[in-house]
């Protein structure tokens, strides 16, 4: 039937309930980038380059606060199941604590060394005078993006999802009117240029986890509760939380890290290139999230059902979300390149970026509009289906052997050995990736041996699932 694939209206009741405040909210929060880049592109080729690539070492301690916020989604999510309240709250301390330790080594790097930052992504002069002048600031938002995705994650895994969608609204209008004043001098700000942009990011950003804490503490939500319970973890809790969170850490860090020689590869093809590249990524940001408010709401729910040992249903949504990604990559790439002109355009004000640039942005725009639908295959099932069962390995080995082995050498051999044009260097990076990967989660997702319980219900359920398996064989 075809709403075993797509789903039947109960499914699309909570999916919709779940998935559109987590998609409302990380549209807000691209829009911090979107905000930054339209105002930053005013003031030309050369600062929008070197915002672009400065974002990059954020963008790299954010991905893995990322992967530590999906280990702790396999435990919150599950927990949630079985309604373990002091389990959820002792997750978020070991949460906590790393998360911090992770974001004060972004900060303290890019605060000593942000010209050495820079220089990695490009070496003209003009663009790491630029670069190290924004990343010496907005380093001190690092530590406040990281705290808010940590308590969204809980709030999220245990379907409090409209809180953190609030929060990101008002950070987002804040962010927007603090962007413009400090960048051009309105409303009696002084004009900073590329350093306002960077004090209003920091301004902004730490409103998230204050505002989050204080209607927290208003609705007393999982979040408040004994300090005692989230210091409870002792060595044997530590190490359970290590053997999952860390492959998914491990996996994101070393997946930014290859991306991070990717965007290498792209700017040093010539900044205007790379210029195109950061007005795509700024807008498909937006496209993204609604992915991720799918994926998230597929945690959510594969989560929930595993934990409660309800393992047929699970695997049922798992295969609903794993038809609905591709589908939305293929709805809203195609979206994006029917409007493509007009998203472009919002970022040239007469002759202030380069006609490399706009055509560099155009191309981009087409090909990964298209190639979407892979990535999106591979997106499902490694962060949302594979991670909910509790398997945080196989998808680490399947993203890091796809990007390390395949991508970026066909990458460096298409830009420094073929001299392929900018375009043909992307493409070769994107399918590189995409491709072989989607094809064995698409195996390992049929196997289901991504189904591994945390919960002594879920580890039940999934012993009588596998009897009944072997029953209906005989």
């Amino acid at each position: 039937m075809l709403s075993n694939y797509l789903g039947d209206k109960p499914f699309w009741r909570v999916t919709a309930r779940l998935a559109l405040p987590i998609a409302i909210q990380n549209v807000l929060t691209s829009s911090f980038q979107l905000v930054d880049t339209l105002m930053v592109s005013r003031l030309g080729d050369v600062t929008l380059s070197a915002v672009g690539m400065a974002a990059q070492w954020g963008w790299l301690s954010n991905l893995l606060g990322f992967g530590l916020c999906s280990g702790m989604s396999v435990f919150v999510a599950q927990y949630w199941g079985v309604r373990d309240y002091k389990g959820i709250r002792r997750v978020l301390g070991m949460g906590l604590l790393t998360a911090l330790l992770l974001t004060a080594i972004f900060l303290a790097v890019a605060l000593a060394i942000p010209s050495q930052v820079v220089q990695l992504f490009n070496r003209e002069a003009a663009v790491v005078s630029v670069g190290a002048q924004y990343l010496s600031i907005v380093c001190f938002s690092y530590p406040a993006v990281t705290l808010t995705n940590v308590l969204a994650t809980v709030l999220r895994n245990t379907e409090r999802v409209k809180l953190p969608m609030y929060v990101s609204a008002v950070t987002t209008v804040v962010n927007a009117v603090v962007d413009y004043g400090l960048i051009f001098g309105a409303f009696g700000l002084p004009a900073m240029g590329v350093r306002g942009a960077a004090l209003a990011t920091c301004i902004s950003a730490w409103m998230g986890p204050a505002l989050i804490l204080l209607f927290s503490a208003i609705e007393k939500n999982l979040l408040i509760g004994p300090v005692k319970e989230l210091l409870s973890f002792n060595l044997r809790d530590m190490g359970q939380f290590c053997r999952r969170a860390m492959p998914v850490l491990f996996n994101e860090g070393l997946w930014a890290v290859g991306t991070l020689v990717l965007n290498m590869t792209y700017s040093n093809l010539g900044y205007v290139y790379y210029a195109g590249m950061t007005i795509f990524r700024t807008f498909s940001d937006l496209a993204f999230s609604f992915y991720v408010g799918l994926g998230n709401a597929c945690v959510i729910m594969v989560g929930k059902s595993v934990g409660q040992g309800k393992i047929q249903r699970g695997i049922q949504d798992a295969r609903r979300f794993s038809m609905l990604l591709p589908l939305a990559g293929l709805v809203i790439g195609g979206l994006t390149i029917l409007f493509r002109y007009p998203l472009i355009s919002l970022f040239a004000t007469g002759d202030n970026l380069s006609a490399v640039t706009m055509e560099t942005a155009l191309a981009v725009t087409i090909f990964c509009s298209i190639e979407v639908i892979f990535r999106n295959v591979s997106y499902v099932q490694v962060v949302g289906v594979f991670r909910s069962g509790g398997d945080t390995l196989r998808g680490m080995v399947y993203d890091l052997t796809c990007l390390w082995l395949v991508s970026i050498p066909l990458t460096l051999l298409a830009a420094h050995v073929l001299h392929l044009p900018f375009l043909g260097v992307v493409m070769v990076a994107y399918l590189g990736e995409d491709v072989p990967k989607a094809f064995l989660c698409l195996r390992h997702f049929k196997s289901l041996k991504w189904l591994m319980p945390v919960t002594e219900e879920g580890r039940s359920g999934l012993e009588e699932y596998r009897r009944q398996l072997m029953q209906g064989d005989k």
